[in-house]
């Protein structure tokens, strides 16, 4: 007799629960959707998910590192397993036309709603089916990731000393493909960049417009140093190797006939190694002083890097495990490699790259992406190849950045699941003991 286990029998089990858990799901995304709060600021989301870990079960805390959420459940012996999902929002005004569109400054832009809402999706499903496996589910509601300060806060304050290490994080993120569809990184390869974000600040002499000669003009050096950044990466870069180099803000002046006396640029750094970020750091530091120099600025200029994070690269192993699981429950046509991508976030510090922040080793991160692309707005893309289609569709922290919740919400709830039932003792199979 055959002792393999069917898709049926390893995963049904729990993923039947899905249908009845939807309606409320869809309305709790709903309300995430609707409320967006900037980093640091997310009090209201995270009250709403630990209100719901708790329907639900878990024993919750509030509070960790800023509006940090941790909810645990212990079903019996097995490994400790984290589920991770972060709550902020972006400055990033909606225009989706989504009949449930924020309103004002702010919007999920980059789905962290979605995000949220599949996590509580998955620890529901999993928590109403305690018979299925054995251990410990950790789910963390993490604040401020897109300013790249929450994971560090939460582990500072001691999210592994005061619940314990995880065996394994896994965590996932949506991105512009087919809704249904999820997406892995290459065998040992990362999923996201490093990076590190740099503020500058060029002194001038202000003065008046029309007796330029008599002022040292900071606009004019900003502009001279964000020309002459672009010749770091084209130039001073390997061709085959990924850096991004980005000025995105950039301050000076309040009036056309006032010369300042000084300018701010806000610069993002962004490669796949830290050292090819350190490389690029200094090239910065050398161009901003060299051009604040040439422009005659009166003092040096002020360079701080006041963010920096490390590269993504999921666990070899809990990749293969996790990507065999989502084919085993989907179907191998709905998971795909995923290249490396200059995005950036701080998930990697709650793993082995973030070791010497919470002195525990032996924590295995798995990372993927989910698609959240409805069929209507894929049809609408045209090309070639799939990489032609993506460019025409509006990416993470676009205003149009609208996933498709029918879709991409019970989807992004089963690959949650799926990854933490093939990682738990008894991995949904029907001989998974009861608990204790």
């Amino acid at each position: 007799m055959s002792t393999e286990v069917s898709r049926s029998d390893r995963f049904t089990p729990v993923l039947e629960h899905v249908k009845a858990l939807l309606p409320p799901l869809t309305r709790f995304a709903v309300d995430l959707h609707q409320h967006p709060e900037e980093s640091g600021d997310e009090a209201r989301t995270s009250s709403s998910l630990a209100d719901a870990l708790e329907d639900s079960g878990f024993t919750v805390t509030r509070g960790v590192g800023g509006h940090g959420v941790v909810g645990v459940l212990t079903n019996g012996d097995g490994p400790r397993v984290m589920l991770r999902a972060e709550l902020d929002a972006l400055p990033v005004p909606e225009r989706t036309g989504l009949p449930y569109a924020a309103s004002g400054p702010l919007s999920h832009s980059c789905g962290h709603d979605l995000h949220t809402a599949a996590v509580l999706g998955a620890a529901t499903l999993l928590a109403r089916s305690r018979e299925h496996w054995r251990g410990t589910l950790l789910v963390v509601g993490q604040p401020a990731e897109e300013t790249l300060t929450g994971a560090r806060a939460l582990l500072q304050d001691g999210l592994y000393s005061r619940f314990g290490p995880p065996d394994v994080v896994l965590a996932q993120h949506s991105a512009p493909l087919l809704a249904g569809m999820v997406a892995h990184a290459y065998p040992g390869g990362p999923v996201l960049a490093a990076s590190a974000e740099v503020n500058v600040t060029l002194h001038g002499r202000g003065g008046h417009a029309g007796a330029p000669h008599m002022a040292a003009d900071p606009v004019l050096a900003a502009a001279a140093v964000i020309q002459r950044l672009q010749g770091v990466v084209s130039r001073e870069c390997a061709p085959a190797e990924q850096v991004a180099l980005t000025v995105g803000t950039v301050h000076a002046g309040s009036r056309s006939n006032v010369i300042p006396d000084s300018a701010r640029l806000g610069i993002s750094v962004r490669a796949l190694s830290r050292p090819a970020v350190d490389r690029v750091l200094l090239a910065v530091d050398r161009v901003v002083r060299g051009e604040a120099a040439a422009s005659g600025c009166p003092r040096p200029p002020e360079i701080a890097t006041v963010g920096r994070s490390v590269a993504t690269v999921p666990d070899a192993a809990v990749s293969a495990e996790v990507s065999a699981a989502h084919r085993e429950a989907f179907g191998a046509e709905r998971v795909a490699l995923w290249p490396p991508s200059m995005a950036t976030e701080d998930v990697a510090l709650f793993g082995e790259a973030g070791r010497e922040i919470h002195g525990c080793g032996g924590i295995a991160l798995g990372y993927w992406m989910f698609g959240v692309v409805g069929p209507r707005q894929w049809a609408s893309t045209s090309g070639a190849t799939t990489a032609d289609r993506l460019a025409g569709l509006p990416p993470n922290h676009s205003p149009e950045f609208a996933p498709h919740l029918p879709i991409a919400l019970p989807a992004a709830t089963e690959a949650m699941a799926v990854a933490a039932l093939c990682q738990l003792r008894g991995g949904a199979g029907p001989s998974a003991a009861p608990p204790e």
